[in-house]
């Protein structure tokens, strides 16, 4: 019984495995192909070839080792894409690129045919099986070079003519800012700019003395029904704008004590000590005055 269960459960978690597997395989498009390169990117041997450009347009990494790149319909296996090679494993929501050069040898992304420049080109992505179609495209003949033709919005289904050609990247990138370009166009000089900037100033610091009144107010308030409560506490009652007679009282006395003649005045008196020196007769007296003569 046991064993019958684990037999369930590996087989549905092999038909889970293949379904994601074929469900990340299928989210590949052909997203950009460039047929002439005359100066436009380069390869990893420094030549400059065709190329077709790949993305991944889900949400998980898609490993395309296995699946076919061909430019004939009746040979969907024209190109087998190499085993083993960790490059073939796509992030989600990125680009890989192959060389059409016709020189598989030079690596994986090298692919043994060419793209001609005289006539239309059929490119196609089948998945490893070699039967199921993934994506496919024809580029209409006449390309100029250097101007790819690829996806407007990377995996959506409008194709045109890039002039812009971006291999391994976003086929739409946004190279400006629509509210700088609208500035540019309507404040050219800034000055919109400048009195839109110093009101906003204004209006803050208009705003913080505002809050900071109102907080001064509630404060001051806060501290009068303070002192009322206190005072109530006390059993004396104040007024507002009137001082109490214990206030009155306190501060006669302290101007009596400061008038008063037995307040300590030590510090206004100059005291001055004698120095006690030893007897020199330079400084005595007796000498500088007349003796009496001796009889």
């Amino acid at each position: 019984m046991i064993n019958k269960r684990i037999g369930v459960l590996l087989l549905f978690a092999l038909f889970l495995t293949f379904g994601a597997k074929a469900q990340l395989a299928s989210s590949m498009r052909i997203n950009e192909v460039l047929v002439i390169n005359e100066d436009n990117f380069v390869d990893d041997y420094g030549k400059r070839h065709g190329w077709i450009e790949l993305f991944n347009s889900s949400a998980g990494t898609v490993n395309i080792a296995g699946c076919y790149l061909t430019n004939d319909k009746n040979n969907p296996t024209k190109y087998p894409i190499p085993k083993g090679d960790v490059l073939t494993q796509i992030q989600p929501h990125q680009h890989t690129l192959f060389w059409a050069d016709g020189q598989p040898d030079r690596g994986t992304f090298h692919i043994n045919f060419v793209l001609d420049p005289f006539k239309e080109n059929y490119v196609a992505l089948y998945d490893a099986d070699g039967r199921t179609l993934i994506d496919e495209i024809t580029i209409p003949a006449g390309q100029l070079a250097d101007i790819s033709y690829g996806r407007v919005i990377d995996g959506e289904d409008e194709w045109a003519q890039l002039t812009k050609v971006t291999p391994s990247t976003n086929n739409l990138t946004l190279d400006s800012n629509d509210k700088i370009d609208n500035f540019r166009q309507n404040d050219s000089w800034g000055i919109g700019m400048t009195i839109t900037a110093m009101a906003v100033v204004f209006l803050g610091l208009f705003l913080l003395y505002v809050i900071f009144k109102q907080i001064g107010n509630l404060s001051i308030a806060a501290s009068k029904r303070n002192a009322l409560k206190s005072a109530n506490a006390t059993g004396n009652t104040v007024s507002s704008g009137e001082i109490s007679g214990e206030a009155l009282a306190a501060i006669a006395t302290a101007l009596y004590e400061m008038s008063d003649d037995n307040h300590d005045i030590e510090h206004t008196v100059l005291t001055i000590r004698k120095v006690q020196r030893a007897y020199s007769p330079w400084s005595s007296k007796i000498y500088g005055l007349r003796q009496t003569p001796q009889k």
